[in-house]
This record gives C-alpha cells, structure tokens and sequence, in this order.
C-alpha cells in the first residue's frame, strides 16, 4: 500500500475524530435542531432522532469512512476507484462543497462582526431586528449587486484568511492543528453559555417547550422525515467530506468506532446547544411576560442575529461578555466545517491534477472568496437564503441518495464489511445491510419527492420564479453538469520530482 505514501496522513487518531467532529458540528446544530425538536413533538422527536442516527447517520457514516479509508482519495478519486464511470458523482458533491462553503463563510462573518458588536456596547440596540437588516446588512428589496457592502466584505475577507491558513498547511500540519485549537475552545465555550443559559428565571419554562414529548405525533410522517434529514446535514455525510477526511487515516485504523464517536458528539452538541437556546428563550419569555412560543421564533438565521441579542440586552449582568461567548461558538462551530468543505473541494484538484498543494489552495480560496462577495450587497441575504435551501434540500439529498445505491446494490456491501470488520472492534452485520440497502434509499427517496411536490406547488419564500430558477433550480443543475465535465478530464500524471513539495 506504498503507493499513497506521499499523501498526508492525520497525526493522531484523535486528530482525524476532532477534525470530523468539527465538520460534523456547524451552525445547523445550533439553530435548525432545537426548533425541529420543538415542533415535533419534543422528547417524542428526540427518540426518532436517535433511531434516524442508528439507522442512517452512523450506517452511512461507516460507509463513507471507509470508501474513504480504502481507496485514499477525495470523492471522485474515490468513487472512480470503486467503478471508473462514477467520478462526476464526487465532483457534484464537490461543486456542492463550493456553493456551501462560498455562501457559510458569509455567516461566520456576521458572528464575527456580531461578537465585536457585543463588546461595543451592544452595538445592535433595542430593535435588533432593523439593527440586521438595515443598518448591518443594509437589505434592499428585489435583486441587484448594488448596495456593496464594506462593513461584511472586512470580516468576509479574514475568515478566508483563517480558512486559507487552515488549509494550505495539508491535513496534518493545517485542518488537525486548526481543530485541535477550535474545536476545545468551541467545548469551553459551550459549557459558559450552557450553564449561564440553565441559570436564568425561566430557564426550565423553555426547556419544557423543546422537550414536551408529544407521543401523538409520532404517527405523522413530517416528524420521521425532518428527523432524518436533520441527521443527513447534522453528520455531514453524502458531501464528499467524510470521505475526503478519512482518505487520510492510516490503515489499521476503527472506522466503526470513529464513526459512533463522531455521530455520539455531533449529538450531544446539538443537545448542548438546543438546552442553551431554549434556556435563553424561556428566559426572554419570563422577563418579557411572554409565552415562550411568542418568543422563540422559527430558528435558523433570524434566531442567531435578531432574537439572540435581543437576550443578550436584557441579562442581569455581563451582557457583553456573553455576547462575545455566544457569537465565537457560532464562528468557532461555523469555521471548523467550513474547513472541511474547502479541503473537499482542494484535494479533489490534487488527487486528479497532482498540483500542488498551496498553489492549488490559494487559487481555489481567492475564487471562493471572490463569489463569496456577492453576498456582501443589499440582496445577499435573499441570494443566501434560496441557495441554502436549495443545495440543501436538493444537492445533498440526490446525492446521498445515488451513492447510496451505487454502493449499497451495483458495488456491493461485502468487501467494505471485511475491511471494516478487520480494523474495528465493533462489527458491522445485517443491521448495516438493511439500512443501507432499504431503509436510508427510502427515507430519502419519500423526502425528496415530498419536498419536489411541496415547491412545485408554492414557491419557496415567495420569492419571484427568475430568482428562484436562476439560484436555486440551478444548484443541481450545474452540480450535475460540473461532475460530468470533470469527470471527462483526463487525470495528470504526478511529476515525480515535485512530489516532495
């Protein structure tokens, strides 16, 4: 197995679980969770997450692990490796990384402006909604490019900068050493606003709005769908990134346990957050004289930027320290998978071009960073918001979906069994078989054509039909033409005396 030595190799095993876990962690734990355990039932939604994570999160989790493991290449290297005709499968999985990564970075930038506007004197004030909208954002109505603006493009710029740094360095001395210093800082952090959060009057009022199991909605369909779509983000599987982490590990290593381990943590934190938001948001409601319902919103980036420094405001004391706190958490969890969705689509150029590495790294972070302005101007947030749910709701989905049955029925399960078998303690069976070969292509398959029905019949966000053809219908459109075109390339040859670079 000599013929991959060149490649970087993660330092220590729990180098590669940190960087997973990092990736796995990002800012949908923190907003989109504890409003999907909140309107489904509560502790009822919780036990449905945990049967979606044993069935499809861990099972997929260990397939790509080892896809990964056993081949030592980025996505469509991988893919190629497994049968040559599906490379374009993993370049759509990278050029979906590219959407990703171009558009979150944008959100870290706003945490990062949000935590120094926190040790401004809580720059936002009493109307923190008009605050983000107007005076931060400077939003106009309708799409157009005008409107640029410096006050994001200045913490837009850095966090490509920490990105850049993270990546250039390679596996082992830039995305390890990264998440080796933001993934405890981010533990720390969470811990401080965990226990300042379950503290307040109040507190307990909010955490029994997310956790009041509703046993009756276990019957609704809606419940066992959001549950499994929310693992499928929550894990960052079917991205190309679990497989592009686990290229590098050494070859005696448990990919079984790595991946309970990655799935246990990537839980625990979306708990941690999901007891933290709604400690906050039952404490608003008590010192508002509010139902907790009134207050809570419907998550996602309006939580993070409008009804979270509105709590912010209104705490007995150290206001802006928590500010701060809470903002880093967002950046921190932002920053680490922002990381590995860069790296996904750099070492996808490696392994088929043999460029090297920070060449490669900085061509590809400027280009990103580039696009990513767009998102600087008054309709950023709308170009932001259909690109996400698209590239989500589709990109991610479709693409799970064809790898899961390319893998699972045309490839076959049992060699990837032996392998995993051999290096794990835990041994994967008839549970791994099953979900994989029915249960997940189903789940997903329902969830897919429930959501292409549901946006037929309503346009997503009211938004006109150009806008919504032009940036949404397009992610996968584009995804699919990209993986195509790229997969036609011819792979370079490495040249032998740069290889040492």
């Amino acid at each position: 197995m000599s013929h991959h030595h060149h490649r970087g190799q993660w330092g220590t095993r729990a180098g590669f679980i940190l960087a997973a876990i990092g990736s796995a962690v990002g800012l949908g734990n923190i907003w989109r969770f504890p409003y999907m355990v909140a309107s489904n039932g509560g502790g009822a939604f919780m036990i449905v997450f945990l049967i979606a994570m044993l069935t499809a999160g861990i099972p997929i989790m260990i397939l790509e692990f080892s896809i990964g493991h056993k081949t030592h290449k980025s996505a469509p290297g991988a893919l190629k490796a497994l049968n040559p005709s599906w490379e374009w499968l993993g370049w759509l999985q990278v050029f979906t990384c590219f959407a990703i990564v171009v558009y979150y970075s944008v959100i870290i930038a706003w945490s990062l402006s949000y935590g120094l506007f926190s040790i401004q004197g809580l720059k936002w004030g009493t109307d923190t909604v008009g605050f983000f909208t107007n005076e931060y954002l400077k939003l106009q109505s309708g799409f157009s490019l005008s409107n640029f603006n410096i006050g994001v493009a200045i913490p837009l710029v850095i966090v490509w900068v920490i990105i850049l740094i993270s990546v250039i360095g390679g596996v082992k001395d830039g995305i390890e050493k990264a998440n080796k210093i933001f993934m405890p800082l981010l533990a720390v952090l969470v811990v401080i606003i965990l226990i300042r959060g379950i503290t307040l009057p109040g507190a307990l009022a909010g955490l029994d709005y997310m956790f009041k199991p509703d046993f009756s909605k276990l019957t609704n369909p809606k419940i066992w769908i959001d549950a499994y779509g929310q693992v499928f983000y929550s894990m960052s599987v079917a991205f190309g990134i679990m497989i592009t982490y686990s290229s590098y590990l050494p070859d005696d290593s448990d990919i079984a346990n790595n991946a309970f381990m990655t799935g246990f943590a990537d839980t625990s934190f979306s708990l941690f957050a999901g007891i933290t938001v709604f400690s906050i948001i039952g404490y608003m409601a008590h010192s508002q004289g509010k139902e907790v319902a009134e207050v809570a919103g419907s998550g996602g980036i309006g939580l993070a930027f409008m009804v979270f420094p509105e709590a912010i405001n209104s705490l007995p004391g150290l206001n802006g320290v928590f500010g701060l706190v809470f903002f880093l958490v967002l950046a921190f969890a932002g920053l680490t998978s922002a990381i590995s969705l860069a790296e996904v689509v750099i070492s996808s150029f490696i392994d088929k071009f043999h460029f090297n590495r920070k060449k490669v790294s900085i061509i590809i972070i400027v280009i990103q960073g580039a696009i990513s302005m767009v998102y600087a101007t008054g309709s950023g947030l709308s170009i932001l918001d259909i690109v996400d749910a698209f590239v989500n709701n589709y990109n991610i989905v479709v693409s799970g979906l064809i790898e899961i049955i390319l893998v699972a029925w045309v490839y076959k399960l049992g060699s990837f069994k032996e392998t995993i078998n051999t290096v794990s303690e835990f041994k994967v069976g008839v549970w791994w078989d099953f979900c994989l070969k029915f249960l997940t292509p189903i789940f997903l398959a329902v969830m897919l054509s429930l959501k292409l029905i549901n946006d037929f019949k309503t346009p997503y966000g009211g938004y006109p039909t150009w806008a919504l053809v032009a940036l949404g219908w397009s992610m996968p459109v584009i995804a699919f033409i990209v993986g195509i075109l790229f997969a036609k390339f011819k792979d370079r040859q490495p040249n032998i005396t740069h290889q040492s670079k």
